[in-house]
């Protein structure tokens, strides 16, 4: 008889429930757009209620997205869950989470590049202050793994300082702010 196999971690059900277009999409509007309905999402990204609501019930299980507590059925609000901690390390994944993860992240490269160029085919609607902040930038960097990580900590803490900085500002707008921590030089040598 063969050993059974080993339970999977929450980070493997994340991964696995977010490794399907839809799903991957479901939470990203909710990100972005906040909380809604399964048929107001199914009209945000041009697809049936029952489809999404299948699909929100398979993220609330991995625990990326619950209930609000309002509404029932196809009436029921969904939110996004509080952004997880990053994903366990590559070598504690097995072979289909890590398929998973890379699809997911080709998944994620897609979805900033539909937000960018819609950016770039809109800028010029905004007001030349909105221009001036928003877009495409590169800032190459020197860095040690610990400055890297410490890097990215600080990023994801101003970010959250933001979060919410505009709410009850009439001029206030929502911004998407994509963090792209990428290697320019090889990897080393092992």
């Amino acid at each position: 008889m063969p050993p059974a196999p080993a339970p999977r971690s929450a980070a493997s059900d994340r991964l696995r429930a977010l490794a399907h277009p839809m799903r991957s999409r479901l939470l990203a509007q909710l990100r972005v757009h906040g909380s809604a309905t399964a048929t107001q999402l199914a009209a945000a990204l041009g697809t049936h209620t029952g489809a999404t609501s299948y699909h929100l019930r398979r993220l609330a299980e991995a625990g990326l997205i619950e209930g609000t507590g309002t509404g029932v059925g196809k009436r029921r609000v969904w939110a996004a869950a509080a952004q997880q901690d990053r994903a366990e390390e590559p070598e504690l994944l097995d072979e289909d989470d890590l398929a998973a993860a890379q699809w997911l992240q080709h998944d994620y490269v897609e979805h900033f590049a539909e937000r960018a160029n819609a950016w770039v085919d809109a800028s010029a609607d905004w007001p030349g202050s909105w221009r001036a902040d928003c877009g495409l930038t590169d800032h190459p960097v020197l860095v040690t793994p610990e400055q890297l990580t410490a890097l990215a900590a600080e990023l994801a803490e101003v970010l959250e300082r933001y979060r919410r900085a505009g709410a009850g500002t009439p001029g206030a707008r929502r911004v998407a702010a994509y963090t792209a921590l990428l290697p320019i030089d090889p990897p080393p040598a092992r």
